[in-house]
């Protein structure tokens, strides 16, 4: 038992540490960390890590989450007949998460998805940046508990998610090509008649 304290200790700060991360830092080479602090590099680029996944208008929220939801946003990633995503979305309705969720549904999104997470598998789920790959209602809990959610839904009766959006925008489709019309000819001459007779002056 005492083994395990020291293993459990270096999880739990290690959870820490992710979770209190409030900018993603993109660098120049492209590596991307997580920091509680803004980077002092001004070739990085910092970018709060709620705009991560789409983002829930904190305004309708009661006053209690605010801090919370801008810090570790949930989002949920899904697919339309995906069993453990509705299982999920129930988990995350019926505890009172405000949550955005985005769909999978075109190739673009599952390649967009395979970018996010390491593989294609749904439902993937988002809080601040802790990732969780599929659906473990133990390990949902536990990461929103972490993350100082309430364990009991705190938000009005009114409220209600945003609607679900496509991972991916989809590209707009390109403007047809403008047809330029032949600028009109004077009418090309009758040819001479042969036969008509020739006046000279």
């Amino acid at each position: 038992m005492n083994t395990l304290r020291p293993f459990l200790a270096s999880c739990v700060a290690l959870w820490a540490s992710a979770v209190c991360a409030q900018y993603k830092v993109v660098g120049p080479d492209g590596t991307v960390t997580y920091t509680d602090r803004p980077p002092p590099d001004a070739k990085a680029q910092a970018v709060p890590v709620s705009g991560v996944g789409g983002r829930v208008d904190a305004a309708n929220l009661p006053s209690s989450l605010r801090p919370i939801v801008g810090r570790y946003p949930v989002t949920l990633y899904t697919s339309p007949g995906c069993t453990p995503c509705d299982q999920g979305r129930s988990l995350l309705m019926q505890r009172g998460i405000p949550f955005a969720e985005k769909r999978v549904e075109t190739d673009a999104d599952t390649a967009a998805l395979a970018k996010l997470s390491g593989d294609r598998n749904l439902p993937v789920l988002t809080i601040g940046p802790q990732q969780l790959k599929g659906y473990q209602s133990n390990d949902w809990q536990g990461y929103l508990d972490a993350a100082g959610y309430p364990k009991t839904s705190a938000l009005p009766p009114s409220y209600r998610n945003p609607a679900p959006t496509p991972l991916t925008t989809p590209a707009p489709a390109p403007k047809p090509i403008e047809q330029r019309r032949p600028e009109p000819t004077a009418p090309a001459a009758p040819p001479a008649d042969p036969n008509a007779p020739k006046i000279r002056f």
